[in-house]
């Protein structure tokens, strides 16, 4: 248990992103661990190649890109950084003890400077404890107030899992091998069709285009997740874009993938823009846009396959042990 009776750190989220991507920035530039712009930050953790569907287009879409503890890892651990989580469902019967467990890892960071990322839903930052309030204060980064939630509540929600990730110290990775990585999670998340298996409801990488698509024109889908779903697509290739532009001239072929997701990002511009307007009820899609729209998202998708084919001949130039070494345990890691 923290010997400390409260901690406040100077941390700042704001939702521009997706929500573990702003959560991380916010955590890791406030710990002195990452310094650069938030596009730098998506591109080289791969976050923003992530793009998964919803048959239905629910808002949950937009995190529900796979397995949070293996993507996130992978996505962290390609920034240098040392990265540990908690983490199940809520309904398991040792809930409670990895719940008390799980306070003290939150309070025992926050006491060495670092604050937590944590699933509210969507993802947020821990960024201070009261101990005699017995109280977390936590940020989602849609305001610049600050919540509270008790010791007694931390991990409930109305989702039936739970997580909470800490960040530890940093290790230098040269340019060209984060880049090479970041490159090798797009073409992964690109070429895997359903990140949570079982469902099959749920679409990811070149076959989320089908699902957005499909349910655009047939119609009975969720309206706000749709429009959710729509701008965090287009943020985050514009992300990519930004991020290639910067690394463009770190591995040769790079300037034909940030051309293509350039191009992408523009044709896309005018029909987003079109198709999603600004009523007093929030935002709304323009039904008679939507053809339009699909128009557009076909040809972006015929520009991604194109990028994702001169991703892979990059990465095909280059070995890669990470995914080509089978340990002598096999698959698993020792136990």
């Amino acid at each position: 248990m923290s010997k400390r009776s409260s901690v406040i750190l100077d941390v700042q989220m704001k939702r521009e992103s997706k929500s573990f991507t702003d959560a991380l920035y916010a955590v890791v530039t406030a710990a002195g661990l990452f310094e650069g712009p938030k596009f730098m930050l998506s591109g080289l953790s791969g976050m923003a190649f992530k793009f998964t569907v919803h048959e239905k287009l629910l808002p949950l879409s937009v995190t529900a890109y796979g397995q949070w503890g293996i993507d996130h890892s992978a996505a962290v651990d390609n920034l240098g950084i040392f990265f540990q989580y908690d983490g199940g469902r809520t309904r398991h019967a040792s809930f409670g003890e990895y719940q008390r467990l799980a306070t003290d890892n939150v309070k025992q960071s926050l006491d060495c400077g670092r604050a937590c990322i944590y699933w509210i839903p969507e993802f947020g930052v821990i960024h201070g404890y009261d101990e005699d309030d017995r109280v977390f204060y936590v940020q989602d980064g849609w305001s610049g107030e600050t919540q509270v939630v008790l010791y007694d509540n931390f991990g409930l929600n109305f989702t039936p899992f739970w997580f909470c990730h800490y960040v530890g110290d940093g290790v230098n990775i040269p340019l060209k091998d984060a880049v090479l990585e970041s490159l090798r999670l797009a073409l992964g998340d690109w070429d895997t069709p359903y990140k949570t298996l079982p469902d099959l409801s749920i679409a990811s990488g070149r076959l989320a285009y089908s699902f957005l698509t499909r349910a655009l024109q047939q119609g009975g889908f969720d309206s706000n997740g749709a429009v959710y779903i729509l701008e965090s697509f287009q943020t985050s290739r514009t992300e990519i874009s930004a991020y290639l532009r910067k690394v463009q001239s770190v591995l040769p072929g790079l300037e034909e993938v940030q051309r293509l997701y350039a191009e992408l990002v523009e044709g896309l511009r005018d029909p987003l823009a079109a198709a999603i307007s600004e009523k007093n009820s929030g935002k709304l899609l323009n039904q008679e846009q939507l053809p339009f729209l699909c128009s557009a998202l076909k040809k972006a998708l015929e520009l991604e396959e194109l990028a994702m084919l001169q991703v892979a001949k990059i990465s095909g130039q280059y070995p890669d042990l990470k995914r080509s070494t089978l340990p002598r345990w096999g698959v698993h890691t020792a136990r």
